[in-house]
C-alpha cells in the first residue's frame, strides 16, 4: 500500500485543483486584463476619430482607414494563401515512407513532433506571413490612391512617349506589386522546399535521386514564377530609366536617360526580358520533362547575360564611345533634362535679362530721387527685432513672440499698403509663475493679440525701436477690431481643457480678466467614455476624475497650424513657415502647402530639407520635409487655420496641377475651389519662401538652356552665405516692396542674390512677384550681371573695415553693447545695385536691438549714417532732401503747453529748459532701470520738449557763451541717452 503520510519523510502535501471561487477570480481578472489591453489599443483609434470629426474632416480619416484596411486584408490574404497553399501542396505531394536512411531517421522525430499540430502550424505560419505582408501593404495607401485616381498630366516623356502620369502614379504601384510578387514567390519557394525536405521529397545525403518528381515539378513552377517576375522587372526597368537618378558631371542628382542608357542599358533590358521569359518557360516545362537540366542552363545563361549585357556592355559603351566625346554625345539628353527640370519646378517661364550692374547715370540728384521710388527699404529686420517685440510688448512672462517675425502688407491711415512686421503674442508655459496641471492645461490656455510695426520706419519711444502700428494688451491700432485670443499657434504645443467649470485667465491689465472658451473647437469631455479614452491616450489619469472637468469641457490639441494641416491633408507637404494675418475680424494662420512627386521623367531630383535650409533654419524656423526627395513641386494649396477656433480650410491655388486633381478625386470635398478664397484673405497671400528656395537652388544651374554651356558649368551660380549671420548657411530670401527694371511701380516681391560658383562677386539678382492679388503673381525676373560687381559678402567685408564703423564699434565697447547687422537688401537701381543694411545695437541698459545706423553702398562708395535718409543722401552725394520716411511715433504725445504759443527766450528760459532736460534725463534713467516703458516714453517726450525749448531760447548779451555751453551739455545728455 502506498504511504499515506507520516513516516520519517514527514507529511505529504497533496496539490489539488484551485477552488471554484479562485478559478472564477482568475478568469475575471484575465477577462479584465484582455479588455483593458483592448481599450488601450482602441483609445488611440477612438480619439483620432473624435478629433477628425471635430475639425469636420472625418472623410479623410475614413478614406485613409478603409484604404489601409482593404490593402491589409487583400495583400495579407494573398500572401497567406500563396504560402499556405504551397505548404499544403508540398505536404500533399510527399513520397510514401520507405526504407529509412540515416537522414530520414533524424528527420522522423521532427515529423512526429509536428504531426499532431500540423493544422495549427500551417495556420500559424500563414497568419504570420499574412500579417507582415498586410502591414507592409497598408503603408502603400498613398501609392494605391494615386494609382486608382491618377489624372493625366497632358505631357509625354521624350523617350517612350508616355504621359507623365504613368511615371508619377502608375509605375510606383507596378513596382510595389512586383515587389510583393517577388516576396510571395520567395517565401513560397522556401516554405515548399522545407516541407519537401521534412517529408522526404528532397534529400541531401541519402543515396538515389535528390528530389522526387513531384517535388521537382512543384519547385520548378515556383522558380518559373520567380523568373517570370524577373522578366517583368526587366521590362519595367526600361521605363524606370526615365526616372533613374545617377551621378553625372553636368549636375548633381541627374535624373533620366543618358547616352549609355538609351544606347546600351535600354536594349540590354529588352534582351534580358526575352531571355528571362524563355528561361521561365523552361522551368515550367519541367512539369513534363521532370529534369532541371534545361532550366538550370537557361538560368545560368540569364545570369551570364545580366553580367555581360547588363553590366559589361554599357561600361564599354561609356568608356569607348561616350567619354572621348561626352559633351556631343550627351547634348540631346542634357536638353531633355533641362526642359523637364524647368517644367517640373515651374521655372520654365523665368525671364533672364542681361544687366551691367554699373550705372551710367551721372546726375546724383536723379539717382537720389530714383532711389526713393525703387523700393520701400525695410529697416526693421524680422529676423532681428523679435527681442524688441518681446521686451516692449510681451507684457507678461507667460507670453512670447517667435524668434523670426513675419512680413505682411497692411493699409496705413492713408489707404496705401505698407510692408509690416507682425508677430502674435502666444502663450509660453515656461514663464508661468507656478507650474502645475491646472495652470498648464486649464488656467493659462491662450495667447492674446497681434503686434505689428512698420517695416520701413522706426519708433521714438525709445529711439530706434519698432514703430508699432498695433500694440498694447489688449492690442489696439490700425488692425481694427478682431478676435484677439490665440488658442492655436506655432508655439502652442500642449493640450488645454476649456469651456468647463474652471475659468481661464484672459489677460492681466489693470486687474485680472477671466474668460471661458465659447468656440466649437476641440472634443467634448462631457461623457466618461471620452474622458477615459483621452486619459489613456495622453497618459494622464487626472483627465478621468478631475473635478475641473465637467459639462461643457472640451479638449484642444494638435494646435500648431502645421500639425492641423498635415493631419487633415496627409498627402500635402507643408511649408516650414506659417504666418498670421488679421482677416475679417479674425486672426488666421496662412499655411502654404505643396504637392510633390519624385516620378517626373528626366527632371533632376532635389532633397527638400537641404534646399530649404538657410542661415535662419538652424534655430529659428522649421525646414520643410527634411529627407523628402522630389523632382516635381507645386504650391497647389493655400490653407488657413483660425487662431481662435482652429478651423482648417484648404483652398485650391494651382488649378492646373494634376497631382492636386488626383488627390481631390481621392478625397472629394476636402479642398475648396480657388474662387472661394475671400478677397480680404487674398490680400495677404504671398509667394512661399520654401518653394522659392527650391527654385532658386535649381536656377543656379538651370538658368542655362544651352546643353554645351550647361555641361561645361561655365555659367553656374551659387546661393551665397548670409554675410550678416555668424552661423553658416545660405542667405535667406527677403520680402520687399521694390521695382525691377522695366516695372512702373513697386511690387511686393521675394528677392535673392546669386554669386558665380566659387567667386564672391555678384552673379545675378532674382525677384518674384509675391503679391497673390497681382496679375503678375509668380513672375520670375532674373538679372544676369555682365560686369564685375561687388557681391553681398564683399559689401559686408568693406562695411566691417569702414572707418566710421570701426569708430562706432569702439565706442560701443565702453557701453557694454554689441552690434547686430540686419538684412542686407539688394535693389537694382539705374543699371547698378544699391545695398541697404540696417545696423542695430544691443546691450547696456537695454537687452534688445535698437536701430542705430544704416549702411548704404552704391558702386564703389559705402557710407554709414544715422538714418536711411542720411545714408541715401550720403551715398549719392546730395544735400538733405527731407525725410525719406515718416518718423512720427505710433502714439504721438503733445508737448506741454500751448503749441501755438511762441517759445520763451532769454537766459531764464534757457536755464529752466536745461533744468527740465536734466530732470527728464534722470527720470528716464530710473524708468529704464525699472523697465517701466510708459514712464520711459513720457520722460523721452519731456526731454525732447526741453531740448526744443533750450534751442529756441536766445541768451542775453554777455551770457551767450555760458548759455551755449549749457545747451550743448543738455544736448549731449540727450544724445547719450538716445544712444
Amino acid at each position: 500500500m502506498p504511504d499515506r503520510g507520516g513516516g520519517p519523510t514527514g507529511p505529504r502535501i497533496r496539490v489539488g485543483r484551485p477552488s471554484r471561487r479562485v478559478r472564477t477570480l482568475l478568469m475575471t481578472l484575465g477577462v479584465l486584463a484582455v479588455l483593458a489591453m483592448a481599450f488601450v489599443m482602441f483609445a488611440g483609434f477612438w480619439t483620432d476619430w473624435l478629433w477628425y470629426r471635430s475639425v469636420e474632416y472625418s472623410s479623410v480619416f475614413t478614406t485613409t482607414l478603409w484604404t489601409k484596411i482593404g490593402l491589409f486584408l487583400v495583400f495579407g490574404l494573398l500572401m497567406a494563401i500563396a504560402v499556405g497553399v504551397n505548404i499544403w501542396l508540398a505536404h500533399r505531394l510527399r513520397p510514401p515512407l520507405s526504407a529509412m536512411s540515416l537522414e530520414q531517421q533524424s528527420l522522423d522525430r521532427y515529423r512526429m513532433s509536428v504531426a499532431p499540430y500540423k493544422k495549427w502550424v500551417l495556420l500559424a505560419i500563414t497568419a504570420l506571413v499574412g500579417l507582415i505582408a498586410g502591414a507592409s501593404a497598408s503603408g502603400q495607401w498613398r501609392t494605391w490612391l494615386m494609382y486608382v485616381n491618377g489624372v493625366a498630366f497632358g505631357q509625354k516623356d521624350p523617350q517612350f512617349n508616355l504621359d507623365v502620369s504613368f511615371y508619377a502614379f502608375d509605375l510606383p504601384w507596378y513596382r510595389f506589386m512586383l515587389g510583393f510578387g517577388f516576396a510571395a514567390a520567395v517565401l513560397s519557394l522556401i516554405a515548399a522546399a522545407l516541407t519537401h525536405y521534412l517529408y522526404g521529397g528532397l534529400r541531401i545525403t541519402s543515396p538515389g535521386a535528390r528530389a522526387t518528381a513531384a517535388a521537382t515539378g512543384h519547385l520548378s513552377v515556383l522558380l518559373g514564377i520567380f523568373v517570370s517576375l524577373k522578366a517583368v522587372a526587366y521590362w519595367l526597368d526600361r521605363y524606370g530609366l526615365a526616372v533613374k537618378s545617377s551621378d553625372f558631371k553636368a549636375t548633381d542628382n541627374w535624373t533620366g536617360l543618358r547616352y549609355v542608357d538609351a544606347n546600351a542599358y535600354l536594349p540590354a533590358k529588352t534582351i534580358l526580358f526575352c531571355i528571362a521569359a524563355i528561361c521561365a518557360v523552361l522551368f515550367f516545362a519541367t512539369l513534363w520533362r521532370r529534369t532541371w537540366q534545361l532550366p538550370v542552363i537557361g538560368f545560368g545563361l540569364m545570369v551570364l547575360s545580366a553580367i555581360l549585357i547588363g553590366g559589361l556592355y554599357p561600361a564599354i559603351v561609356q568608356k569607348f564611345q561616350v567619354q572621348p566625346n561626352e559633351q556631343a554625345k550627351e547634348a540631346p539628353f542634357i536638353a531633355k533634362n533641362i526642359d523637364a527640370t524647368r517644367d517640373a519646378y515651374d521655372i520654365d517661364d523665368a525671364q533672364v535679362d542681361d544687366y551691367t550692374g554699373k550705372s551710367t547715370e551721372t546726375d546724383d540728384a536723379k539717382l537720389r530721387t530714383d532711389a526713393d521710388a525703387a523700393a520701400s527699404y525695410r529697416v526693421m529686420d524680422p529676423n532681428v527685432v523679435s527681442p524688441a517685440f518681446q521686451q516692449l510688448q510681451q507684457k507678461r512672462n507667460y507670453y512670447q513672440f517667435p524668434k523670426t517675425l513675419d512680413v505682411d502688407r497692411y493699409k496705413g491711415p492713408d489707404g496705401k499698403e505698407q510692408d509690416t512686421v507682425i508677430g502674435l503674442r502666444e502663450l509660453n508655459l515656461e514663464g508661468l509663475p507656478k507650474r502645475n496641471w491646472i495652470n498648464d492645461h486649464f488656467t493659462y490656455t491662450h495667447g492674446y493679440g497681434a503686434i505689428a510695426a512698420r517695416g520701413t520706419t522706426t519708433g521714438t519711444n525709445p529711439a530706434g525701436s519698432p514703430d508699432f502700428t498695433e500694440s498694447g494688451l489688449p492690442a489696439s491700432g490700425q488692425l481694427g477690431k478682431y478676435e484677439q485670443r490665440i488658442y492655436y499657434g506655432e508655439k502652442t504645443a500642449q493640450y488645454s481643457i476649456v469651456g468647463g467649470p474652471q475659468k481661464e485667465l484672459d489677460y492681466e491689465e489693470d486687474g485680472e480678466k477671466t474668460t471661458s472658451y465659447s468656440g466649437d473647437s476641440g472634443v467634448s469631455l462631457a461623457n466618461a467614455f471620452n474622458r477615459a479614452a483621452y486619459a489613456v491616450s495622453f497618459s494622464e489619469p487626472q483627465i478621468l476624475y478631475s473635478g475641473a472637468i465637467g459639462e461643457g469641457s472640451r479638449i484642444l490639441y494638435n494646435r500648431t497650424p502645421k500639425e492641423r494641416v498635415e493631419a487633415v491633408a496627409p498627402w500635402l507637404t507643408i511649408d516650414g513657415d506659417a504666418y498670421p494675418a488679421v482677416v475679417d475680424g479674425r486672426i488666421q494662420w496662412i499655411v502654404d502647402a505643396y504637392t510633390t512627386t519624385n516620378g517626373y521623367p528626366y527632371a533632376s531630383r532635389t532633397t527638400l530639407g537641404d534646399t530649404t535650409a538657410d542661415s535662419l533654419t538652424t534655430n529659428q524656423r522649421a525646414v520643410v520635409a527634411q529627407q523628402n526627395q522630389v523632382n516635381y513641386i507645386r504650391n497647389s494649396v493655400k490653407a488657413t487655420v483660425d487662431a481662435y477656433d482652429g478651423k482648417v480650410k484648404l483652398y485650391e491655388w494651382d488649378t492646373k496641377d494634376p497631382v492636386l486633381k488626383t488627390w481631390r478625386k481621392a478625397f472629394p470635398g476636402t479642398v475648396k475651389s480657388r474662387g472661394d478664397i475671400p478677397t480680404e484673405l487674398m490680400d495677404h497671400l504671398r509667394y512661399p519662401q520654401d518653394l522659392f528656395k527650391v527654385q532658386r537652388e535649381l536656377l543656379t544651374r538651370y538658368h542655362v538652356q544651352d546643353p554645351a554651356q550647361f555641361y561645361s558649368g561655365s555659367d553656374a551660380w551659387q546661393v551665397p552665405d548670409d554675410p550678416t549671420n555668424k552661423e553658416p548657411g545660405a542667405v535667406p530670401p527677403y520680402y520687399l516692396s521694390m521695382k525691377m527694371p522695366g516695372q512702373d511701380a513697386q511690387k511686393f516681391s521675394l528677392t535673392t542674390t546669386f554669386t558665380p560658383k566659387g567667386r564672391p562677386d555678384l552673379g545675378a539678382f532674382m525677384a518674384v512677384d509675391a503679391d497673390a492679388a497681382s496679375k503678375d503673381y509668380g513672375t520670375m525676373r532674373l538679372l544676369r550681371v555682365t560686369t564685375t560687381v561687388k557681391g553681398p559678402g564683399q559689401v559686408q567685408s568693406e562695411l566691417n573695415g569702414n572707418d566710421d564703423v570701426a569708430e562706432f564699434v569702439r565706442n560701443l565697447k565702453g557701453t557694454d553693447s554689441d552690434i547686430e547687422y540686419g538684412n542686407l537688401l539688394t535693389v537694382p537701381l539705374d543699371g547698378g545695385f544699391l545695398y541697404i543694411e540696417p545696423v542695430y545695437t544691443r546691450g547696456g541698459t537695454q537687452n534688445y536691438p535698437l536701430l542705430r545706423k544704416v549702411a548704404a553702398s552704391y558702386g564703389s562708395k559705402i557710407v554709414f549714417e544715422n538714418s536711411l535718409g542720411e545714408a541715401l543722401n550720403a551715398v549719392f552725394g546730395v544735400e538733405d532732401t527731407g525725410p525719406t520716411e515718416p518718423t512720427e511715433p505710433t502714439e504721438p504725445t503733445e508737448p506741454p503747453g500751448d503749441p501755438t504759443e511762441p517759445p520763451a527766450t532769454g537766459d531764464a528760459a534757457l536755464k529752466k529748459a536745461i533744468a527740465d532736460a536734466q530732470k527728464a534725463y534722470t527720470e528716464g534713467e530710473e524708468a529704464l532701470q525699472k523697465q517701466d516703458w510708459t514712464a520711459y516714453g513720457k520722460a523721452q517726450a519731456d526731454l525732447e520738449d526741453a531740448l526744443r525749448r533750450a534751442a529756441a531760447a536766445q541768451p542775453k548779451p554777455g551770457s551767450g557763451a555760458d548759455g551755449a555751453e549749457a545747451a550743448d551739455k543738455a544736448d549731449d545728455k540727450g544724445t547719450d541717452q538716445g544712444s
